[in-house]
């Protein structure tokens, strides 16, 4: 069975794929990116994950590793993951080399993300079918996770073939860094995370049916934790989701009109799983958060549907939001910092000492307030009454 768990222990992060518009010059993305990872860590972020593609001109980053590397130096506590790293394309002994560095380079900063890759023009490219993906993973996890952990593997497949191969660094964390695997509404990642004890990125959205399926999901982890020994960790548990937020609905929803139908391009041009809106709605921001695919709003709608996401699977130790370009720049720091400010804290209870304090002080403050008003009034008579008693010494005895 799992642990407890509240939500007061809720982590908050991005899910940065990224999402930028072709058109845009790459310098002046990656930059921004890395200020964004600034940004972040600024506001208390907990994680950023960093994905892997290699076409389609929007995700432009290829090693996530390398950007993590980058945005590390620059931040100061967030933790970066790979988001994911796509093991069908790599060596096992080389991805995990790789990551044991990167753990090393970040002292514990660094999470191994990895899945088995999104994007069919990418495998295309590799001379890689999409059917080979999935079992892919899993001959690598087979391999990845023992070397990971110290071991010695001698492992031959039809893609690759480790004789006793074991890494020349080792792991930073121990036993091993932090691992998740993807998961979208199949079992077939759920089952690999449970197999490994590795954590789970959950990325189908966030209507009711799909948490309908995560929640049947997290039972099959639970098994499968349970048969291979494994300790099932809510706090490894991370949903992802699409959030725009501003101080009024008005300006949430005008705000996504910036960049949305360049992504809904995107989504059917490029992207291989299926779209989450149609091409040429009126008004697809509404139809994407009436239809509980988006949190697109205000504060306080994020509280809502947070805690409906939150009741609707049981409980999850991360909330990571996509980096999109939906909106403007400036509007998208703005939401990120609202969600630090004034979403987090209401979900964790992070005030509720503040308030506490408060509340108790204004309860006492009339008796307080009567107290104070005393001790100045016998101070000011007491001052006097000495004041008094000194002119008339000097008056009797000179000034000396």
């Amino acid at each position: 069975m799992s642990q407890s768990f509240d939500m007061s222990q809720l982590k908050l992060g991005i899910f940065h794929g990224p999402h930028h518009d072709k058109m845009a010059d790459p310098q002046v993305l990656l930059e921004r990116d890395f200020r964004l990872m600034e940004h972040l860590d600024g506001l208390g972020y907990d994680e950023a994950w960093i994905g892997e593609h290699h076409s389609g001109g929007f995700e432009m980053i290829a090693a996530p590793e390398l950007f993590i590397a980058a945005a590390a130096e620059r931040t100061r506590h967030i933790r970066f993951g790979t988001g994911v790293k796509s093991l069908p394309y790599h060596n096992p002994l080389i991805a995990a080399d790789t990551m044991a560095q990167l753990d090393h380079q970040l002292r514990g900063r660094a999470i191994f993300g990895v899945g088995p890759g999104a994007l069919a023009s990418d495998a295309q490219m590799m001379g890689i079918q999409p059917a080979q993906q999935r079992p892919r993973l899993e001959e690598a996890l087979a391999a990845v996770v023992p070397l990971l952990q110290g071991e010695t593997v001698t492992l031959k497949t039809d893609w690759f073939d480790l004789q006793d191969a074991r890494l020349g660094l080792g792991c930073y964390t121990k036993p091993m860094i932090e691992m998740a695997v993807t998961s979208v509404r199949s079992p077939a990642g759920v089952v690999q995370a449970g197999r490994y004890g590795l954590g789970l990125l959950t990325l189908g959205g966030i209507n009711d049916d799909a948490l309908s399926k995560y929640a049947q999901n997290w039972a099959i982890y639970e098994a499968e934790c349970a048969r291979h020994g494994h300790i099932p960790d809510r706090s490894k548990f991370r949903i992802t989701t699409f959030v725009h937020l501003a101080e009024t609905r008005e300006k949430a929803f005008e705000d996504v009109q910036w960049g949305l139908e360049k992504w809904i391009d995107y989504s059917h041009d490029v992207v291989s799983a299926g779209h989450m809106v149609e091409r040429g709605l009126d008004d697809p921001a509404k139809f994407i958060a009436e239809n509980q695919r988006a949190i697109i709003g205000t504060p306080d709608d994020a509280v809502a549907e947070i805690q409906r996401v939150w009741d609707g699977v049981g409980g999850f130790g991360g909330l990571l939001m996509f980096g999109m370009d939906w909106a403007p720049p400036a509007a998208t720091w703005r939401s990120f910092e609202l969600m630090a400010e004034y979403v987090r804290p209401r979900l964790t209870g992070a005030n509720q000492a503040r308030q506490g304090s408060y509340d108790f002080a204004k309860a006492n403050q009339d008796d307080n307030r009567i107290k104070v008003r005393g001790a100045i009034q016998t101070a000011t008579e007491k001052f006097e009454t000495e004041s008094g008693e000194a002119v008339i010494r000097r008056a009797e005895f000179g000034d000396k």
